[in-house]
C-alpha cells in the first residue's frame, strides 16, 4: 500500500476532543502519535512498513502537488489491510491519523 501524505500546520482534533493533546501540535507530530499506535495493529496483520521517508520536489506532476512523507507497507493480503482498519480499536488510533493529515493518497499495489 502506498501512501502520500501531506500534513497539516496544525492538526485539527475538531472530531477528536477526547484524544486531542493540551496543546496544539503540528500534523507531522499528530502522524507520529498515530504510527507509534498503529505499529501493534500492522504487527498483528502481519504485516511491514518498506519505506517511511520524506518526500521531495514532484518532478513529474502538477507544479502546485506537494507532499510531506511517503509510506509504503506490505500487507500479506488485501484482506489483511481490510481487517485491520475495520477494527474498533484502529479506529480509534487513526483518529490521530485523520487530525493530521491536510491530503493524501492511498493506492494498492501489486508488488
Amino acid at each position: 500500500m502506498l501512501n502520500l501524505l501531506r500534513f497539516r500546520d496544525v492538526a485539527d482534533y475538531s472530531q477528536a476532543d477526547d484524544i486531542a493533546p493540551a496543546q496544539p501540535i503540528s500534523g507531522a507530530e499528530a502522524y507520529r502519535l498515530y504510527t507509534k499506535a498503529a505499529t501493534a495493529h500492522l504487527d498483528k496483520t502481519g504485516a511491514e512498513v518498506v519505506l517511511h521517508g520524506d518526500c521531495g520536489p514532484t518532478v513529474i506532476g502538477p507544479d502546485d502537488e506537494r507532499w510531506d512523507s511517503i509510506l509504503v507497507v506490505r500487507y500479506p493480503n488485501p484482506n489483511a489491510f481490510r481487517q485491520m482498519v475495520t477494527t474498533p480499536d484502529y479506529q480509534f488510533i487513526a483518529r490521530h491519523r485523520t487530525a493530521a493529515i491536510a491530503d493524501s493518497r492511498l493506492i494498492a499495489t501489486s508488488a
